[in-house]
């Protein structure tokens, strides 16, 4: 109850944009640049000079967001298109992100949806909240894992930051019911738009959790969060939702980018492997269940198996 309540009513933060680590040199991605959180994010990268790359799904979005960024900070994001909503168009963003990079410092897997209407699937049929949410995100991030893993050899490090939420303590007993992963009727009975959400964002920090197990030894920091609640435009499914986020939300900038930020760039988070952060760049905990080794190891083979032939 206690982390709960401070996980909505943050104390004031002691950690801010301004105290990042020049960023020269290093090279980030940004999934869901082209708004929000993800969009703050990246203003504050640019402005440590680093390099940073725009994914998300739409062009127009994208070229609008990079307007704004270079008119604020004189510097521009990279954009390559990556719709987390198609497995094959991600294997295509990858690939083209590794012919133009040579390390990655930082992924930042920021972009999700929320409470989509139940008739919304991916390309591929699954739910959209945990295709897009969890599969996807979980793809780009295994397509990326080897050049992550060469830069932590060179470099010392590299960090893979997953958006969460303080709603994975919905999520139903066990985290996820995969039975209800694809459509068909058990999805279709079972789920509703928040039961798909709660699900979706257990899974981002069971499997944060699981990448930390396994990547840990090799240099990469994985870390998951709670952002807090933020006036952004992911709630725009829910109505109850947008208005408890319009009444009782904090601006996006700087507050909504703060946590994943920190989590980001700040050395003293680099000793951080496997945790689970909460506003404003605090170390909390997800519910206890997210850290059970063969629920991890499940959805990681889940994973390998729904993309094995894409």
């Amino acid at each position: 109850m206690g982390q709960g309540f401070s996980e909505i009513f943050p104390p004031k933060s002691k950690w801010l944009p301004a105290d990042m680590p020049d960023m020269t040199g290093k090279v980030a991605i940004v999934t869901g640049g082209n708004t929000g959180i993800g969009k703050v994010t990246i203003k504050y990268l640019l402005i440590k000079n680093c390099t940073v790359y725009l994914l998300c799904r739409s062009a127009s979005k994208a070229e609008a967001a990079i307007a704004e960024l270079q008119a604020e900070t004189g510097k521009a994001p990279v954009y390559i298109p990556c719709d987390l909503a198609d497995l094959p168009a991600i294997k295509v963003c990858a690939a083209e992100f590794l012919e133009r990079e040579q390390r990655l410092d930082v992924l930042f897997n920021n972009a999700g949806c929320m409470t989509t209407p139940m008739d919304q699937l991916t390309k591929q049929g699954y739910d959209m909240q945990f295709g897009t949410n969890v599969l996807g995100t979980a793809y780009l991030t295994m397509l990326l894992l080897p050049l992550l893993q060469s830069t932590a050899k060179s470099q010392g490090s590299a960090r893979i930051v997953t958006l969460s939420s303080n709603a994975q303590g919905g999520a139903p007993k066990g985290g996820i019911d995969f039975a209800t992963l694809r459509d068909g009727p058990v999805r279709r009975k079972k789920l509703t738009p928040w039961d798909a959400y709660f699900q979706s964002k257990w899974a981002d920090a069971c499997f944060s959790k699981e990448l930390a197990r396994r990547y840990g030894k090799d240099g990469i920091v994985c870390t998951s969060l709670n952002p807090g609640i933020i006036r952004t435009e992911l709630a725009r499914h829910a109505t109850f939702a947008a208005w408890v986020t319009y009444m009782l939300g904090f601006p996006a900038d700087p507050l909504g980018a703060v946590t994943q930020l920190y989590a980001g760039t700040a050395p003293e988070a680099g000793s951080m492997n496997g945790q689970y952060l909460i506003p404003w760049a605090r170390p909390g905990k997800a519910r206890p269940d997210t850290e059970d080794p063969e629920t991890g190891r499940a959805l990681w083979e889940w994973v390998e198996e729904q993309v094995k032939d894409v």
